[in-house]
């Protein structure tokens, strides 16, 4: 069955052009822009699955972080078909991207929650 981390990071890394992965990188302040996905929970059935996913945006400035974040929620919301090893049914955003507290004060962060459906293709 697919794995939703590892089917949205590098479609996302593709889209935006930049470091998309489901754990933030070692040297996260040299690599900004960067893209963080992890499922968070949701439910698996035989031939589908429904996890729910946190997509964090990390950025230089709080205007960068907004205008990437909201890029890709609207990526996100339309996103449909063969992606990787699966198929996307379907994308909802639960909370938009909101600014959430990083322990670097020169790390700007806005986050996201989605629930995605897909099967393996």
């Amino acid at each position: 069955m697919a794995d939703v981390e590892s089917v949205l990071a590098p479609w996302l890394e593709q889209r935006f052009g930049v470091f998309a992965a489901a754990e933030t990188p070692a040297d996260l302040e040299q690599q900004l822009p960067v893209i963080r996905v992890e499922r968070i929970g949701g439910s698996d059935e035989r031939f589908s699955l429904h996890p729910r996913v946190a997509v964090d945006v990390f950025a230089a400035t709080a205007d960068e972080a907004r205008r990437l974040a909201g890029q890709v929620r609207d990526a996100l919301v339309f996103l449909r078909g063969p992606v990787g090893s699966a198929v996307i049914r379907d994308v909802r955003c639960d909370a938009g991207p909101s600014r959430q507290p990083w322990a670097n004060e020169a790390v700007h962060r806005r986050g996201a929650t989605y629930s995605v459906s897909l099967r393996a293709a």
